[in-house]
Parts: C-alpha cells; structure tokens; sequence
C-alpha cells in the first residue's frame, strides 16, 4: 500500500510472471537491505495463488545469507521457506498471528477522550521510549527500524500533561497498525480502544485498508478487535525470521503479546 505513496520503505515488487502472475514477492532494494544482520528492515511480504510459484519466487529472490523476515497470509508459506531453508543451511523461526480486517471503519463509534491526555501523533523525539518499552527492541537497529515508522507512516498517540506519551499505536512498511502500547500505570483507561479506533479510521481515511495482526495468545488484544468490529481472516499470518547473518536476534512481532487492553 506504501510503494504507490513514494515508496518510502523502499520496496520492489517481483512477480512469477506477467501480466498473468501467480506468486507476489514484495522485497527492499539492495540499496536499502545493506546490513546483512539488520532482520528490521530486511523484511518481505509474499502473496501466491500457487504455492509452487511461490517456492520458485522464495527461492531465488530472497538472499538468504541475509537476516530476514517473511511476511505472509497464506496456508504452506512456512513449510515452503523450511525445505528452502534446508536446502540453505539456514535456521528458521516462525510466530503466528491472527490477522483483523475492519471492513468499514467510518462505522466506528465516536471515541470520548479522557480530559487527562491529549490525541497526538508519535515523532522522532519518542523513539527511545518505543525502543526501551517494545519487547523486541532495545538495540540500535531496532531504534532505527521505529524511527523510521514514525518519521514515515501513520500513528497516533496519547500525551499526558507533560507531553510524554503514555500509550501510542503506530503502522508498519505494509499498512498494518502495530506496536501498540500503553504505559503500565496508565492501563485499563480504555486508551487502546481510542487509538485503535483513531487509527483505523486515519488509515481508512488515506485509502489503507486498516487492519492489524494479533499473537494468538493474547486473548484480551482479541476481544477488543471483535469489540471494535475488527473480523478476524481465516488463515493465520506467518512470521518468518532467518538469522543467518547473526548468532541471535530477538524476535519480530506486530503487536506485543504481553500487552493487554487498557
């Protein structure tokens, strides 16, 4: 959804074949995916009609002595990139997630704002928080991977009376909300429901569609989608690490499973 907006996560778009295509592999440019160990932003995102177009893509588009990450909606990506990655050398992790689609969020109820804090959008001066609150960052390419969300794609945030934000939602490279977070103190406020309320309709407004990946454990995260009006896709969306380039990297997720509804 970003590359038609000045692409600016740098991405490229590789088909099986054209105009009849059955596999869609989106990449970063070599230019951009230059730090072999840097999984953050040596993401891509598949989509297939045929699986086998889809290993023949996987195979031979993908560097595989890169750290990566695949992003994908579809049942047998992860088999297909665990024999690839065999036949690699290479170690595969997976996460799984359930995938909310709202189908109209201008439906949305109108939101009340706690007169505590106010409605903003993140910028770069938040990064540190993100980078030490986010379970998986921590680390200087992690705090690159968030400034680079804030500085380019939507998000909104909740100030308090010092403008610190205290809960916040932001949007990935591929259109998805994610990185949602609330400060412990300040949770169970019903803060997570206002962001994610504010951002579907902020990225349905733009012409995204406003969807979100939830771990599949973190039942509260669920109920609040299916509360908001958020359905939930049949199929599960995979997240595939490879950590070739590095001895150990913490895992990728969209939306902290630890997290709960506030």
């Amino acid at each position: 959804m970003n590359i038609n907006r000045g692409n600016l996560a740098g991405h490229e778009v590789l088909m099986d074949s054209w105009p009849e295509f059955k596999a869609v592999l989106i990449r970063p440019h070599r230019e951009v995916a230059s730090d072999d160990s840097d999984f953050y932003t040596n993401t891509y995102a598949v989509y297939y009609r045929d699986l086998g177009a889809c290993r023949a893509l996987l195979g031979s588009a993908i560097n595989w002595d890169q750290a990566f990450c695949i992003h994908g909606l579809r049942d047998g990506l992860y088999e297909a990139s665990r024999d690839i990655a065999q036949t690699k050398g290479a170690k595969l992790d997976v996460l799984c997630y359930f995938t909310y689609f709202h189908p109209d969020p201008s439906s949305m109820p109108e939101i009340r704002l706690d007169p505590a804090v106010k409605l903003s959008s993140l910028d770069v001066s938040h990064v540190d928080l993100l980078n030490e609150t986010w379970l998986f960052g921590g680390n200087e390419k992690s705090r690159k991977y968030l400034a680079s969300l804030i500085h380019h794609f939507p998000s909104a945030c909740l100030l308090d009376a010092t403008g610190r934000p205290v809960s916040w939602l932001a949007s990935d490279a591929f259109g998805a909300l994610m990185h949602g977070y609330t400060l412990p103190q300040h949770r169970r406020r019903g803060y997570n429901r206002v962001l994610s309320n504010v951002m579907a309709k902020r990225l349905h407004s733009l012409g995204y569609p406003s969807y979100c990946n939830v771990a599949v454990d973190n039942y509260p995260m669920q109920r609040l989608q299916e509360q908001e009006g958020f359905q939930r896709q049949p199929s599960l969306c995979h997240y595939i690490q490879c950590n070739a380039a590095v001895d150990r990297a913490p895992m990728l997720t969209p939306w902290a499973a630890g997290d709960s509804p506030a």
